[in-house]
């Protein structure tokens, strides 16, 4: 049975007191209390530091079965090498490897620069040397990318094209992998927004689609609750806490 996870990009702020976190509660236990609500997050810190194997350990003791991590890749693999080096992929991939292990391990997100235009050779032989037991979805953010012959690349290798939409850049959707990776980013959802976004997600699910869906994280905690109020509306991802 498909399932959707939904969360936000990141968890450790304090702004988010008291509408999302209890008041009193301290940093050491937000992402505790947020795993009781949400079944996901988008980890951004992946993309500038490598996780210790403590802080990793930590993310899963803090969360229950069921709950995944998505990671934005490191900025060395998508901005300063533009994937063209593999040898610190394989270095990036062994530090994230204890949330593989333990079964705690979303999608992968490669999130390309906007100055990053279609180099398709380069896309192809990076993604033949991925390994093939994790997700991974890119984040094209150069209009050059969203042609027939890059999604025809990503179905082929199963590697999802994330449906990203901000005020700025709305990606097609495109669905090039057994799940999606939906990234909202505008700063507010209407309820009626809000609704769309569900039916899509039940849309998806029915296709047989697990569904990761990120919301923005801001300085209120609107995006949690957004998130929270998506996972409501599914009994089966709302079982995680």
């Amino acid at each position: 049975m498909a399932q959707l996870y939904a969360g936000t990009s990141g968890f450790a702020y304090a702004s988010w007191k008291p509408d999302f976190y209890p008041a009193k509660l301290p940093a050491k236990d937000f992402l505790k209390h947020y795993a009781t609500r949400l079944n996901a997050v988008e980890i951004n810190y992946t993309f500038r530091h490598l996780p210790s194997a403590s802080t990793l350990e930590n993310w899963v003791n803090a969360t229950s079965a069921g709950f995944v991590f998505g990671c934005k890749a490191h900025m060395r693999i998508t901005h300063l090498l533009r994937l063209k080096e593999h040898e610190f992929t394989q270095v990036f991939f062994r530090a994230i490897d204890p949330l593989r292990a333990s079964r705690r391990l979303g999608p992968v997100l490669f999130q390309l620069p906007p100055n990053f235009k279609a180099e398709i050779d380069v896309l192809a032989a990076f993604l033949e040397k991925l390994a093939t037991d994790i997700r991974y979805a890119f984040e094209f953010r150069n209009d050059s990318w969203l042609t027939d012959e890059v999604y025809r690349l990503l179905e082929k290798h199963g590697v999802a094209l994330c449906l990203a939409e901000s005020e700025q850049f709305v990606v097609p959707e495109v669905i090039t992998a057994g799940f999606v990776y939906v990234r909202l980013r505008k700063e507010d959802y209407s309820a009626e927004e809000r609704k769309e976004i569900s039916a899509r997600a039940k849309r998806l699910l029915a296709d047989g689609r697990d569904a990761y869906v990120f919301f923005k994280h801001e300085e209120t905690p609107a995006g949690a609750l957004y998130a929270e109020e998506l996972v409501q509306a599914f009994p089966a991802a709302n079982s995680h806490g």
